[in-house]
């Protein structure tokens, strides 16, 4: 008996990966799938996933400066870890992976699904100014620009 109990305790990970960013989201909600059936045909439970969204990286991945962070909170033994991961690196789409152990003998019974969650990611590059700011000019500059600016709307109402 006290076997079958220990069988129903797993552990809980999460797997964070990073997709290209010109990834549409059906394809994104392709890969989410796929792992969703990796987890349940291993016998694992995927309690959420949550696209980030694109965000900028610390050094360029795959040659690009920004991806898609995807996290997936799971439960399952460590084989169901290392055949996610082996999927993960066998995907062109996705760039980097990188799986955590949270917690040990979880009961499934006590952890519900949660509904999947996207974020909206970094909206840096469309906000107005973020990239004079970024790009180490200084404050003299930026006046100088508008105070060039101010003289050619004065010359435009006389």
């Amino acid at each position: 008996m006290a076997e079958t109990q220990a069988a129903k305790r797993l552990r809980e990970y999460e797997t964070i990966f990073l997709v290209k960013p010109d990834l549409t989201d059906d394809n994104v909600d392709k890969l989410k799938e796929r792992v969703r059936g990796i987890v349940d045909r291993e016998g694992g439970k995927v309690l959420r996933f949550t696209v980030w969204g694109k965000k900028k990286t610390l050094f360029p991945v795959a040659k690009q400066p920004r991806a898609i962070y995807v996290h997936a909170s799971y439960l399952g033994g460590s084989r169901l870890v290392a055949e996610v991961e082996r999927n993960l690196k066998n995907l062109d789409e996705v760039t980097r992976y990188i799986s955590v152990k949270l917690a040990d003998e979880v009961d499934p019974d006590t952890r519900p699904v949660l509904e999947d969650l996207k974020l909206a990611g970094d909206v840096e590059e469309t906000r107005p100014g973020a990239g004079a700011e970024r790009d180490g000019g200084f404050r003299g500059d930026s006046s100088e620009e508008s105070a060039s600016e101010s003289e050619e709307e004065s010359s435009e109402e006389a």
